[in-house]
């Protein structure tokens, strides 16, 4: 039995039926910081230890890939002072995990509309991306400055110029030309979404990529989710009967 069983069976998970993308919505870091009297900022920060948690634990079970919903093309409307703290926690979190992804075969990849990232935070990004580009353990993907309807808009833009240059034709459209024009092209659609805080939304994540995803929302606050209720979630869409639109016999 290899560690990775070993650690399966500890957790009492099924190897053959972990999720190949799990997505999460990282929700409720103000709401815990002003039920403690706290700045906002301080929910974010204790939020970011929740990410360190939750990446590694999917990179202990043998997750392939994992995708966090960081920054939303609707926080940009937050104030400026709450959006540069979070640009600077981001970059802090890239330069502390950078040894732990290398370390343990992680890859980072950003995902969402990247030009709009303050200059710094963008070559912290594009430089951890760089360094990790060779790793070929657990994917671990932020969703920043993302909008699932930009995404779309721009996959619809990018069809259109390659039918507009011959590269396509209308007919040729197909689903899998779709998904080959997102952000997520050559990765797994999420077979678990998880969104913590007990908002029954989705929130313009991954609107295309989520269609057949296992959805479970959870009433914790982001930083009080932990390791075990994380694990316990797994279990569960463990017992899930993914039909798919079929029917089982």
């Amino acid at each position: 039995m290899n560690s990775n069983e070993t650690v399966l069976q500890r957790f009492d998970l099924d190897g053959d039926r972990l999720p190949a993308h799990v997505a999460v919505i990282m929700d409720g870091n103000g709401r815990w910081a002003k039920s403690r009297l706290l700045n906002r900022i301080k929910g974010h920060e204790q939020g970011a230890e929740t990410v360190r948690m939750v990446v590694r634990t999917s990179r202990e079970i043998g997750i392939p890939v994992l995708t966090l919903y960081a920054f939303s093309s609707e926080n940009w409307q937050r104030p400026q002072t709450e959006i540069s703290a979070l640009m600077r926690l981001l970059k802090r979190f890239l330069r502390s995990e950078k040894a732990d992804m290398l370390e343990n075969n992680i890859r980072f990849n950003a995902i969402g509309d990247l030009q709009r990232l303050p200059g710094d935070v963008r070559q912290a990004v594009d430089y951890t991306m760089e360094v990790t580009r060779e790793n070929t353990g657990l994917l671990l993907n932020l969703a920043l400055s993302y909008g699932a309807r930009d995404e779309i808009t721009a996959m619809v833009r990018a069809v259109a110029e390659d039918v507009a240059a011959g590269r396509l034709r209308p007919e040729d459209i197909s689903r899998q030309v779709v998904s080959d024009h997102l952000y997520t092209r050559g990765m797994p659609d999420p077979d678990l979404l998880i969104r913590t805080s007990g908002e029954m939304r989705v929130s313009n994540f991954l609107l295309w990529q989520i269609a057949y995803s296992e959805i479970f929302v959870t009433r914790t606050l982001w930083p009080d989710f932990s390791r075990e209720e994380y694990l316990s979630i797994i279990r569960e869409y463990q017992k899930r009967d993914r039909r798919f639109g079929r029917v089982t016999s």
